[in-house]
């Protein structure tokens, strides 16, 4: 079970770095804003996801810290490309990026308990880890926009907190 799910999560991590590195070209302020919105999305989506399916208190209040989080960021940025007069771009990597999130979904749907939880968060470690290293090596020095590079600072900073939670939130559920 266990090798499952991390078969999965890796795979989920190599389509998110494999589908930015395609074409070569460092994405633009359009593309990169979707990119980030797709991101958070995603993971509210599977937050409201574990706020129905867990019986832990534990997850259930990281997954509605990852559902005011994510939200709120995405808000911010929405608020920012229309001041800004941007159209965020939709683009390989941000259709990826949702087509595996729906699998992962499933996936975990499939599961109950304890299994959910722990799949869960392991989840939440590995994607996180990917989105942060997708910002910080790639998306925030692609983009060329001033305001949007510090949105997208301000975020990392907030998703390496998600991740150390989710870390110490994996001790708990094993």
């Amino acid at each position: 079970m266990f090798r499952s799910t991390s078969a999965a999560i890796a795979v989920l991590s190599v389509s998110f770095v494999t589908a930015l590195a395609q074409g070569g070209a460092k994405p633009t302020d359009p593309q990169i804003a979707h990119i980030a919105y797709t991101a958070g999305l995603i993971d509210a989506e599977a937050g409201k996801q574990a706020i129905k399916m867990s019986k832990n208190k534990d997850v259930i209040a990281f997954a509605e810290s990852m559902v005011r989080d994510h939200e709120a960021v995405n808000k911010l940025a929405l608020d920012l490309c229309k001041k800004l007069g941007v159209t965020p771009e939709d683009n390989d990597t941000s259709k990826s990026l949702s087509k595996d999130a729906k699998a992962k979904l499933a996936e975990l749907s499939k599961l109950s308990g304890a299994a959910f939880d722990r799949a869960y968060i392991n989840n939440e470690i590995a994607y996180h880890k990917t989105v942060n290293g997708a910002l910080d090596n790639l998306l925030i020095p692609s983009s060329s926009n001033g305001e949007l590079r510090s949105l997208l600072q301000q975020g990392l900073k907030i998703f390496r907190g998600h991740q150390q939670h989710a870390e110490d939130l994996a001790m708990k559920v094993r």
